[in-house]
């Protein structure tokens, strides 16, 4: 996992029963006291010793005490200190990974992988699933073929990789017979196919300086429809793939309607959304963001456990995560999401 924060140096005891402490905490959502600690820390300690450790913790902010309750519950500064250096993460099951490889299956079209993946990361942890969609532009197209519908307008049809089909209706300054379209579609399809699409324009640029004068126009209205295809047709960037938001009005800790209405409206700012996963794009496995470190106001009460999915060759596709309660089960969770990006990242990786 990584982060940005650094570690205060805490002596064994105090680790442990900070780790006692946020443990209870998360399973059973009610602040902890020294009693409690004293039969389950696993030390040969009285209580009062250990209240006193607890007051030390909460000193330098790792712990706060609720006016309504004699415990202490873990601040975002306690739950940071817990999963960078406290947590003992899980294995995933293989029941649960063959769930992820079933309700991902291969050969189906990209946008159902995507969406199906935030389903399932949102069944399997009871919270939200979120997924970033892979950049079109990075993509290679299938076929490509141009249609004429009126003198002015033309029917652009892209076929991806993923057999996923998606059209477009281009208006001319000039009309373009259906020869010449046909002519067009040829080429492109005889000449581009399998080939990134930001490298067409290079290309036909190239092939346009070395024309003959009488071939010169054709060159230039293929660039022009290629063009006008490709970027209509490349996945809008603000693509984001959000699953089970209701599963937050089941968490005690997100119990004022004002602040769970105020999250989810962050979830319909998709440009909000994948700016904070983006700050995972280029991270060498899991990265979890604690409350305030979301940087969206919002989500303060909230945690998001987030990795990127990239393909065999090892080239990075998207991010996808899991956003809870900052009082989440971490050591199910990161497996989980680990798990989730390896197997769509199979997936897609040859598309």
């Amino acid at each position: 996992m990584t982060n940005d924060s650094a570690v205060p140096d805490l002596d064994p005891r105090a680790r442990q029963l900070l780790r006692a402490l946020i443990g209870q905490y998360i399973h059973h959502g009610s602040p902890v006291g020294s009693q409690t600690l004293a039969k389950s820390a696993g030390l040969d300690i009285s209580a009062a010793t250990i209240r006193n450790i607890l007051g030390d913790l909460e000193d330098i902010g790792l712990l706060v005490s609720p006016h309504t309750s004699a415990g202490r519950i873990p601040t975002a500064q306690g739950y940071r200190v817990f999963v960078d250096s406290l947590l003992q993460i899980d294995t995933l099951q293989e029941r649960d990974l063959a769930r992820l490889r079933e309700g991902l299956p291969k050969d189906v079209p990209t946008q159902d992988l995507l969406s199906g993946a935030g389903d399932l990361l949102s069944a399997m942890s009871h919270f939200v699933g979120v997924v970033s969609a892979p950049k079109r532009s990075n993509e290679s197209f299938r076929h490509i073929e141009f249609v004429g519908l009126a003198p002015n307008e033309i029917l652009a049809v892209v076929v991806f990789p993923d057999h996923e089909v998606q059209n477009r209706v281009i208006r001319t300054e000039s009309p373009i017979d259906a020869q010449t379209l046909e002519q067009i579609s040829n080429y492109l399809n005889r000449n581009f196919v399998g080939l990134p699409l930001q490298s067409i324009r290079r290309t036909l640029v190239g092939e346009l300086r070395q024309a003959r004068d009488d071939v010169q126009d054709w060159m230039q209205r293929a660039l022009e429809l290629a063009e006008i295809a490709v970027r209509e047709h490349e996945q809008p960037s603000l693509d984001v793939y959000v699953a089970g938001q209701i599963n937050l009005m089941a968490v005690q800790d997100l119990n004022d309607m004002a602040q769970l209405r105020a999250v989810f409206e962050t979830f319909q700012r998709k440009r909000d959304m994948l700016q904070l996963l983006e700050r995972t794009l280029h991270s060498e496995g899991v990265r979890i963001f604690i409350g305030e470190e979301t940087g969206l106001a919002p989500m303060d009460a909230l945690s998001v456990v987030s990795t990127p999915y990239a393909s065999a060759d090892g080239r990075v596709l998207g991010v996808l995560g899991v956003i809870g309660p900052s009082r989440m089960a971490y050591s199910n969770v990161i497996p989980l999401v680990q798990a989730t990006a390896m197997v769509l990242g199979e997936r897609l990786g040859g598309r």
